[in-house]
């Protein structure tokens, strides 16, 4: 892996971020979507920066409610991917849920995306479910993920 400094998301760092979301998703968060997320108490983003350059090469973020949390947003830059940089900030931030009482994890994902999958079955995620049509822009099942309960 590529060397990434893993911190919490700022609010000065959502202009690039939202650039990379519209790099990876064809429905984008808005920079005022991002701004909204972080001003709650109850969401942690963290984005990933080339230790070189100070590049942001990913984020991520999840959404508590009470013991549980949905990850909502997970992306690298597109020349970036395949270098771990997306497991290694799914990490921390699962760690950081953990260290806040957060006991387990869901997600939806694109059925057709494989690699994704794998990344999340390599971080304990379990395919639970399907979410017909659920994504736009092309049309696609979700697969629902759940991580098991950490006791």
């Amino acid at each position: 892996m590529s060397e990434v400094k893993i911190s919490e998301m700022r609010f000065e760092d959502i202009p690039e971020v939202a650039a990379i979301e519209r790099q990876c998703f064809s429905e984008p968060w808005s920079e005022k979507g991002f701004r909204s997320a972080l001003e709650q108490g109850y969401s942690v983003y963290l984005v990933a920066r080339m230790a070189d350059s100070n590049q942001i090469a990913g984020y991520c973020g999840l959404l508590r409610s009470f013991e549980e949390a949905e990850i909502l947003n997970v992306a690298v830059r597109g020349e970036l991917r395949g270098r771990g940089i997306g497991y290694a900030m799914l990490s921390d931030l699962m760690e950081h849920g953990r260290k806040r009482g957060i006991r387990r994890f869901t997600l939806e994902v694109r059925k057709g995306n494989a690699a994704a999958i794998h990344l999340y079955e390599k971080l304990g995620f379990l395919s639970v479910g399907i979410r017909k049509n659920f994504y736009r822009r092309p049309e696609e099942d979700a697969v629902i993920m759940w991580t098991p309960e950490i006791r």
